[in-house]
């Protein structure tokens, strides 16, 4: 499928008629065309056709920008500028989300599509009916090409191509038509992952690299042939998955969800976590992203009706595990679950003391595993259950580990089918002897298809994890040298003042991006830079609302904590450092505030806990953070600056630079 629907040298398209090249469009365009669309590019070809008498070089109309699902107005290709061009046929002004939405485009190809990489990229909004212009051109202190959207209106758009070509052009370095052919490697959140997937996108269309989409399709394709088997033969499996640090767990999880949503197929499926905000923001975001689409098919949807069908496919586990709780005998609306983070589910004390403080459940006798494999297994013919495994970050007590699962199948459910990645023997998961009894026991299948080898992340953000472990491991010179081999891709800077980290990050922030303060949930002394973490936010506003909404993370008014950040993204972030952690030449120390004072955690497991809360923070950010570490006040006992000092010298010892 061609990523445009009209291609031409600039020379053949002036020599076009209007008609012809809208006939091309037309064909082109599988999903139809309406009166909006057609007189759009009327007018937009009218436009262009006045703008570039006497230019060389080619054109596309609506150019695919696979990873937002949407597709550039036009983009010019003359001498070395590639030109990103969004028409707003009729519009008087230059609105805001106007300018970032071609700002977006730009940044897109900038960052995914490898012949954008070295090009200079030039985005011009159109607002066709504007009474002034504003033909600026400026770069932003990324230094990669990329400037800032230039407004113009209709008339002044050749004056606007030929000073840029004039400041800019070169001759020698033109970029020919190949250009759209050129290799698209996107990165996607995991909240753009969960759109493409729900529109029925494949793995490969949101994937980087074609061996990141083979690796999804084995695991994905495996797991769905042991449901079509279980199905068929009517029996129950289990399958273990997983995976390297982001190699797309949660996508294979996704996946399969959304490959079976069919009830009359009778294979429904449902995707739970136990990451409350996680589930809230992919609900939310998949229901505003249904709801725009059917609007623009010219529908009249509900919102409603839209967030029901939505929580069908994905829920939250405790809420899942609640709903079964009043009657033991209902089986599941699926016959397919697919958990997520599955080693995060609760132990059986923590289940036990749950239910009886919180339900008023006296004697339950189940852990967790335990209790959501009893659901599936209520199923007369088949079921299939899928655990996504994820190793460290764990920072919530009662958390089972994937033994209590393996024990569960082993005790209570010998009849299921367990298929096992061989990689769950590594000393991370702390399940081989538990694999090992159930082995000896209980049908096991062990196949590598079932791990995911190959990390969807970018270099950048791979680097970046390993960095932030040697940080947390304290190991000084080899945090050091992982800093620099990547700081020219993604900036990390430390300073002791918060009106510095907000402007850098404004600064930073280009298009849409996103960027917002997060912060230890244990951080309760920064409420001199008016940070108060007992204030609760709505993560859905927070994740997704615009800039125009005060409860968002564009504000930088209400704080995220690592566990409404966990399993999340911004595009830069600001990490606010409290003094409940702090680093000494003996190792970090670990605080807790209580009352007036903060008191020393002894406790190894809530040491661990409160490190993992700041690896969370630390790896938020996919573009860049700053790191801000107050200076402390010497009359305020809670606030000492030794609680700091020493912290904001060792980063600084590690080469991470300072903004004064």
């Amino acid at each position: 499928m061609l990523n445009f629907y009209y291609s031409d040298s600039i020379k053949l398209f002036l020599e076009k008629s209007e008609e012809s090249i809208i006939g091309e469009i037309a064909l082109t365009n599988q999903f139809g065309n309406n009166q909006n669309e057609v007189f759009a590019w009327e007018n937009q070809i009218k436009i262009l056709k006045e703008a570039l008498q006497g230019k060389e070089g080619y054109l596309f109309f609506e150019f695919s920008v696979p990873r937002m699902g949407k597709r550039i107005d036009c983009l010019l290709l003359i001498q070395n500028i590639v030109f990103v061009l969004e028409f707003k046929v009729g519009e008087y002004n230059y609105l805001n989300h106007n300018i970032e939405q071609v700002w977006d485009y730009a940044l897109d190809l900038k960052s995914f599509h490898q012949p954008s990489h070295d090009s200079i990229l030039i985005p011009i909004l159109i607002a066709t009916y504007a009474s002034n212009s504003f033909i600026e051109f400026n770069t932003t202190s990324h230094n990669d090409f990329l400037f800032k959207p230039v407004r113009t209106n209709s008339k002044d758009l050749k004056i606007t191509i030929e000073k840029a070509l004039e400041l800019f052009g070169d001759n020698e370095k033109s970029i020919d038509n190949s250009f759209a052919k050129g290799s698209y490697q996107p990165i996607p959140t995991i909240i753009e992952a969960a759109v493409s997937l729900y529109k029925n996108h494949t793995v490969e269309e949101i994937t980087k690299s074609d061996s990141d989409a083979k690796n999804l399709n084995q695991t994905t394709t495996y797991i769905s042939d042991q449901i079509r088997n279980a199905k068929t033969l009517g029996k129950k499996v289990i399958c273990f998955v997983t995976g390297v640090p982001g190699a797309g767990k949660t996508l294979v999880g996704l996946k399969v969800a959304t490959d079976h949503l069919d009830k009359e197929l009778g294979d429904s499926s449902v995707y739970l976590s136990g990451n409350g905000p996680l589930v809230m923001v992919l609900q939310e975001a998949l229901s505003r992203d249904k709801y725009k689409s059917e609007k623009v098919l010219g529908k009249k949807p509900r919102m409603q009706d839209i967030r029901r069908n939505v929580k069908l496919f994905i829920q939250n586990i405790h809420h899942y595990r609640d709903a079964y709780l009043s009657n033991i005998e209902i089986p599941p609306y699926d016959h397919v679950a697919i958990f997520d983070e599955a080693q995060r589910a609760w132990n059986k004390e923590q289940t036990v003391s749950f239910m009886a403080r919180k339900k008023g459940i006296i004697g339950f006798d189940s852990s967790e595993p335990e209790f959501l494999i009893s659901c599936l297994d209520r199923h007369k013919d088949w079921a299939v259950i899928v655990c996504l495994v994820g190793g460290g970050q764990e920072i919530n007590t009662g958390e089972a580990g994937i033994s209590e699962w393996i024990k569960a199948i082993r005790t209570k459910f010998k009849d299921w089918e367990t298929h096992i990645s061989p990689y769950l023997f590594d000393s991370e998961y702390d399940a081989m002897d538990s694999i090992l009894d159930l082995k000896n026991e209980c049908k096991v299948v062990f196949n590598p298809d079932l791990h995911l080898g190959v990390s969807m992340r970018s270099i950048r953000a791979e680097k970046l994890s390993l960095f932030v472990k040697q940080l947390l491991d304290l190991n000084k010179k080899e945090s050091k040298q992982t800093l620099q081999s990547f700081q020219d891709q993604y900036p990390i800077v430390i300073t002791r003042s918060i009106n510095k980290a907000k402007k850098w990050l404004k600064e930073k922030a280009r298009g849409s991006e996103r960027y917002g303060i997060v912060v230890s949930s244990q951080a309760y002394r920064l409420k001199p830079l008016a940070i108060d973490v007992k204030s609760p936010i709505n993560p859905v506003h927070w994740f997704l609302n615009g800039k125009d909404d005060i409860r968002s993370s564009y504000f930088l008014e209400d704080v995220a904590t690592e566990f409404q950040v966990q399993g999340l993204e911004l595009d830069w972030a600001c990490v606010t450092w409290d003094g409940d952690l702090r680093y000494s030449n003996s190792g970090w120390r670990s605080f807790s505030f209580k009352g007036n004072n903060w008191q020393k955690i002894n406790k190894e497991e809530r040491q661990r806990y409160l490190i993992n809360a700041y690896r969370v923070l630390l790896t938020r950010a996919r573009k860049g953070m700053v790191i801000l570490i107050p200076e402390g006040n010497e009359s305020d006992h809670t606030r000492n600056p030794q609680f700091y000092d020493n912290t904001f010298e060792y980063f600084r010892s590690i080469g991470i630079p300072s903004i004064s």
